[in-house]
């Protein structure tokens, strides 16, 4: 399998790409082109908005990778992601396209337009503490579609995103359909009055209240609130759902670490 690594959010870093390039040699069972876009640097961006989309339309459109592996988040994937998916060239279907975070614009685009994604695992990770095992797990789905890299308990057709991400997405030309989907969450970085803000914001989409059930992944470096906000985020997930009548479906195994695991977004049919 040949897997291309595009960034469409935040440059790579060449110690990630050659830990994972090593890798990959030592396996056999793929192939990995990094593409020279992932090293780009323009500000905040791995390059301006025009390299990171003509990096990732160059290997949408190349009929001889099979996988489009995003080499990390950051911020920036929203800024490219409707353009993205305007007229598909033919080559980009019969692809996975694999990533999380901030590449959430983009997976939601994706499956939209009926192309294969998948939350997963990034490149980057592999500095990430037991990083390593991040990236074999990605691999391990990538080229060979191993059930032992995904989520355990899930549901299909099922989704995940990164709480504010999926905040984001809504009521935008990304938008999926969640109806009947076992939709995954999970966060980084934010204060608990903030994912409080996002799950009002989330759980009033009626798109959202079509899901089969809502499960809370790990939210990691919860920041302090001053006063204390009075409630944990699995306090606060159940009550909007509650409010919202969604099915609250307890936790995932998925996040911002090494644990992160493989969420296909592929419906029952496909």
């Amino acid at each position: 399998m040949r897997i291309a690594v595009v960034a469409p959010s935040c440059t790579l870093k060449h110690e990630a790409a050659e830990r994972v390039e090593a890798m990959v040699a030592e396996r056999g069972d793929c192939e990995l082109f990094i593409h020279p876009q992932c090293y780009f640097s323009d500000g905040h961006f791995a390059g301006t908005d025009g390299q990171r989309l003509a990096a990732l339309r160059e290997v949408m459109a190349d009929p001889s990778f099979e996988a489009v592996w995003f080499a990390r988040g950051g911020y920036g994937a929203n800024r490219i992601a409707e353009a993205a998916m305007a007229d598909l060239p033919a080559a980009a279907s019969g692809k996975l396209y694999m990533g999380y975070s901030d590449a959430g614009f983009l997976l939601a685009g994706l499956h939209k337009a009926g192309l294969d994604a998948a939350w997963g695992p990034m490149v980057q990770d592999v500095l990430r503490k037991d990083g390593e095992f991040a990236v074999v797990r990605a691999l391990d789905w990538l080229a060979r579609r191993d059930p032992s890299a995904l989520e355990p308990d899930l549901q299909r057709p099922a989704m995940a995103f990164n709480l504010t991400i999926l905040s984001n997405v809504l009521g935008t030309a990304l938008e999926p359909d969640f109806t009947g989907v076992d939709l995954l969450v999970e966060d980084l970085s934010e204060q608990l009055y903030r994912i409080d803000r996002t799950m009002f914001h989330v759980t009033a989409s009626e798109n959202v209240r079509r899901a089969a059930r809502l499960r809370l992944g790990r939210v990691s470096d919860i920041l302090p609130n001053s006063p204390e906000f009075g409630g944990d985020e699995v306090a606060i997930v159940e009550d909007w759902c509650r409010r919202s009548g969604i099915s609250f479906g307890g936790r995932a195994d998925i996040g911002h670490d090494s644990r992160n695991r493989v969420v296909p977004f592929q419906r029952e049919n496909r």
